[in-house]
């Protein structure tokens, strides 16, 4: 079965699928023979796990979204971050079915904690399976990730959207789950996170969702959408597209700005791609937001560089900053072996 979204007509993208309900489906069973020396997949209800859990004693840390943002969340499931990560439908929440059966699948006793981004659907149905396992005696905590100062009460959530935090912060909890911290000290170092890291993105093309083939808004070929989120919710504003240097300047000044980060600070970024973005201009992007920073006496002293939380096919970028210190680097710099992040080891 071919969609209209493999033809190029009427306004269609080409896509590399084959029929479109079983995207999710066939792109998880692709991780499981790519990864499968640290992945085992569930396939009904769908999510993905570390092949050694539950690791007895272990604070068990776990995630989820819609598809469509790959690598997360499935690809930071490893030694080190996730314990497991729940794949909705592309840019669809998760069911509660799904939570609830990862959350008992890698529980070891130690609790879990729920790491959920702000949109509507994902914090109703990671609340629900949160209640039933708490109901059968398993401890679980949630932190909120809502770190996208762009805008606020946005088409999908109440208050602001968590976007590119969520993949900091999965590192830093994973690595405080790893060495065996209580989910006490855990949730600290999770709410630590979701106080002092922040992000912003832009557009400058829309992208298709595999079952309809259409992009999912329309923009000019000179313009871009200026704080938009991650499913293509609008941002800030629709502009005609500037130099990188002045969008660099127009995005990280809010961001920064926004953790009041002074003087010898030292900072952790991520310079994200949305899917479509050469790794060469990037580059070229980072190397602007580092200036901006410094002009400002802020250090960055660790970075991420490439597609972590990605809109399918979307091209632009987001900044991810968050305050750092001895504590929090020391957990950054942990070893980690994921699909998609790996150090250490």
């Amino acid at each position: 079965m071919y969609s209209e979204g493999l033809i190029n007509k009427g306004g269609c993208m080409k896509k590399l699928i084959n029929n479109p309900d079983n995207v999710v489906k066939e792109a998880m069973e692709g991780m499981e023979k790519a990864h499968g020396d640290i992945l085992k997949i569930n396939y009904d209800p769908a999510f993905i796990a570390r092949k050694d859990s539950p690791k007895k004693g272990k604070v068990a840390v776990i995630s989820g979204g819609g598809s469509g943002h790959e690598p997360m969340h499935g690809g930071l499931v490893g030694f080190g971050m996730l314990d497991a990560a729940c794949p909705g439908a592309v840019f669809t929440s998760p069911t509660p079915d799904q939570m609830e059966a990862a959350t008992k699948a890698v529980n070891g006793g130690a609790g879990v904690l729920h790491l959920v981004k702000n949109y509507t659907g994902d914090v109703m149905n990671f609340q629900m399976a949160a209640d039933i396992c708490a109901s059968e005696g398993i401890k679980v905590e949630s932190i909120i990730i809502d770190d996208d100062v762009a805008v606020k009460d946005s088409l999908y959530t109440a208050g602001r959207r968590g976007v590119g935090s969520t993949v900091l912060t999965e590192k830093i909890i994973g690595s405080s789950a790893e060495r065996g911290d209580n989910l006490e000290t855990v949730v600290k170092f999770a709410k630590y996170c979701k106080d002092n890291g922040r992000s912003m993105g832009m557009a400058l093309t829309s992208c298709a969702l595999p079952s309809v083939g259409k992009p999912i808004f329309e923009i000019g070929d000179e313009d871009i959408e200026m704080g938009v989120g991650i499913h293509g919710e609008p941002g800030r504003e629709r502009m005609k597209i500037k130099p990188a240097n002045e969008l660099v300047d127009m995005m990280i000044e809010p961001v920064l700005s926004d953790i009041s980060l002074k003087n010898g600070d030292e900072i952790i970024m991520m310079l994200n791609g949305m899917g479509g973005t050469p790794l060469i201009e990037l580059y070229l992007l980072f190397n602007r937001a580092v200036e901006v920073a410094s002009k400002k006496g802020i250090k960055t002293v660790r970075c991420l560089v490439g597609n972590y939380i990605t809109s399918l096919e979307m091209q632009g970028f987001s900044i991810t900053v968050m305050k750092a210190n001895a504590d929090i680097l020391k957990l950054w710099d942990a070893p980690v072996h994921t699909a998609a992040i790996r150090w250490g080891i």
